[in-house]
C-alpha cells in the first residue's frame, strides 16, 4: 500500500491518481482542492483545507497532518469534550503517525471506563402493535390502521432497556472504527471485545451531519467522555461502498470546529459562565440585523444577561477568503456589534492568521478588537493565553468612552494589543 502524507493548506507535489481514486477522493473529502499539474503529464496537485485525518483509497492511504503537533490537537479536542476536565482523558500523547491512530486508544479506554460498572440502562419509548394493551393505547393509530378493531392494540409504552441512545452511539462508533484501516492489531482486538457487551444494543447507521446530542445528568454522566468521543468519530467518518463492501473510507476532523469548540469552552470555564449565558452559536437567543428580523446572526461567542447581549465575538482558525470582498471577518463582526447594539466586539484568530490590533470604525463609533492564540505551546501556556482573552472579554463589558470620528473607511490604532 502506498502512503501519501499531506499537511493542511499545503499543496502536494504532482501525483498520479487513477480516475476511481479521484472520484472517491472528491466524494469523501470535498475540502481537498484537486488541480491539474499543468505539465502535460495528466498528474494532479492536492491541496487540503482545514480537515485533517486519514483517507483510504484502496491501495493508496492519505494522511493529512495538522500544523499543530498531534498532542496539541488532542488536547484541544479533549478539553472541549470534557468541559475543562481534560487531564482525565487518557489519550496517548505520543507522536503517532496519524490522528486516527492517536484517537482510537483513547476512545477504547473511555469505553472501558464507561462500561466498568455495567451497561447503562434507561427508558426508551416504544410504539408497537401487541395482542394485549401495554402502556397507553394510541387511539388515532388504532382507528386509522385497525378501524377500531382489537386485537392487535396500537400502544405506546416505556421500555427499561440497554438499547438507549448512549449505547447506540458507542456501538455505532465502534462499528465505524472497525471498518476503517487501522494498523494496530491490538486496537482492532480491543474494539471487537465490546461486541458481546453491547450485544443487546441496536446498531444504528447515523448520518455524520446529524449525530444526536444528549442531555447529561448524574445517571449518565459516567458515559459522557466516551459518548462525546463517539460523536466525534461518527461525525468524522465516511465510506464509499462498492458491492456491499467498503471501497474507500475517510476519517477527517475539521480544525475550524476544533478551534471554535475549544475557545468557547475554555472561555466559558474561565469566565465561570453557563452554556445559557455564554452560548456557542447564539443558541437559545435571538440576534437580528434588520427591523423585520429576517437577517439572523449567529456569533460564535456571546454573553447574555436574560434577553440582553452584553458581549459579542467571533472565532476563526483560518482567515476567511472571499472573492471580491476585503476583510470579510471584520465585516461579520461589525454586523454582530450593530445587531447587539454594543460599542465593539472581539475577533479571535489562531496565531499566524492575523496580528493583534484594534480597529476603530469611523462614523458609527465601533471598536473591533483582534487577538490571537498561539496553540503551539504547552496546554498550560494555551490556557494562560485564554485567561488573558477572558480578561479582555470582561473589559469589553465596561462601556467605552466615545471614539473620535475621523474620515476614511477603517482606522487602525495600536492600543496595547494582546500578544500571543
Amino acid at each position: 500500500m502506498q502512503l501519501l502524507t499531506l499537511s493542511e493548506y499545503r499543496a502536494s507535489e504532482p501525483l498520479d491518481l487513477t480516475g476511481q481514486q479521484l472520484s472517491d477522493l472528491r466524494r469523501l473529502a470535498p475540502s481537498i482542492a484537486v488541480t491539474p499539474a499543468f505539465d502535460g503529464s495528466g498528474r494532479v496537485i492536492l491541496t487540503p483545507g482545514a480537515e485533517v485525518g486519514a483517507i483510504n483509497l484502496g491501495m493508496l492511504q492519505i494522511e493529512i497532518r495538522p500544523k499543530l503537533p498531534i498532542d496539541r490537537l488532542l488536547f484541544l479536542l479533549s478539553y472541549a469534550m470534557e468541559r475543562g476536565r481534560w487531564r482525565d482523558v487518557p489519550f496517548d500523547y505520543g507522536e503517532r503517525q496519524s490522528l486516527l491512530e492517536a484517537i482510537v486508544p483513547g476512545f477504547v479506554a473511555q469505553v472501558r471506563r464507561a462500561l466498568a460498572r455495567g451497561v447503562l440502562q434507561g427508558y426508551r419509548v416504544e410504539e408497537e402493535a401487541l395482542p394485549t394493551i401495554r402502556g397507553r393505547l394510541r387511539f388515532d393509530d388504532q382507528i386509522r390502521k385497525r378501524q377500531g378493531r382489537f386485537p392487535p392494540a396500537e400502544v405506546r409504552y416505556d421500555e427499561f432497556t440497554e438499547d438507549i441512545e448512549e449505547n447506540r452511539l458507542l456501538k455505532a462508533a465502534i462499528e465505524r472504527l472497525s471498518r476503517l484501516h487501522l494498523r494496530s492489531a491490538t486496537t482492532r482486538r480491543a474494539l471487537h471485545a465490546f461486541d458481546e457487551t453491547l450485544n443487546a444494543v441496536q446498531l444504528v447507521e447515523y448520518d455524520p451531519r446529524r449525530v444526536p446530542d444528549l442531555r447529561w445528568n448524574r445517571l449518565n454522566d459516567r458515559y459522557r467522555p466516551a459518548v462525546e468521543l463517539a460523536r466525534l468519530i461518527l461525525r468524522a467518518t465516511s465510506f464509499d461502498l462498492a458491492h456491499g463492501g467498503v471501497r474507500s473510507s475517510a476519517f477527517l476532523v475539521d480544525m475550524n470546529t476544533v478551534f471554535e469548540d475549544f475557545v468557547v469552552v475554555a472561555l466559558r470555564e474561565r469566565l465561570r459562565l453557563t452554556e445559557r449565558s455564554f452560548p456557542q452559536g447564539n443558541r437559545g437567543h435571538r440576534l437580528r440585523l434588520d427591523q423585520k428580523g429576517l437577517i439572523r446572526l449567529q456569533p460564535d461567542i456571546s454573553w447574555w444577561e436574560g434577553s440582553r447581549c452584553r458581549f459579542v465575538g467571533d472565532v476563526k482558525y483560518k482567515r476567511v477568503r472571499a472573492d471580491g470582498v476585503l476583510h470579510p471577518d471584520l465585516y461579520q463582526l461589525l454586523a454582530y456589534t450593530i445587531a447587539a447594539d454594543l460599542p465593539g466586539g472581539l475577533l479571535i484568530y489562531a496565531a499566524g492568521e492575523a496580528e493583534p490590533v484594534i480597529h476603530e470604525i469611523v462614523h458609527i463609533g465601533k471598536r473591533l478588537d483582534v487577538v490571537t492564540l498561539d496553540l503551539a505551546g504547552t496546554p498550560d501556556d494555551v490556557l494562560a493565553q485564554v485567561g488573558v482573552v477572558a480578561e479582555r472579554v470582561r473589559a469589553d463589558l465596561t462601556p467605552q468612552p466615545p471614539l473620535l470620528r475621523g474620515q476614511g473607511e477603517v482606522q487602525i490604532e495600536d492600543q496595547s494589543p494582546l500578544s500571543a
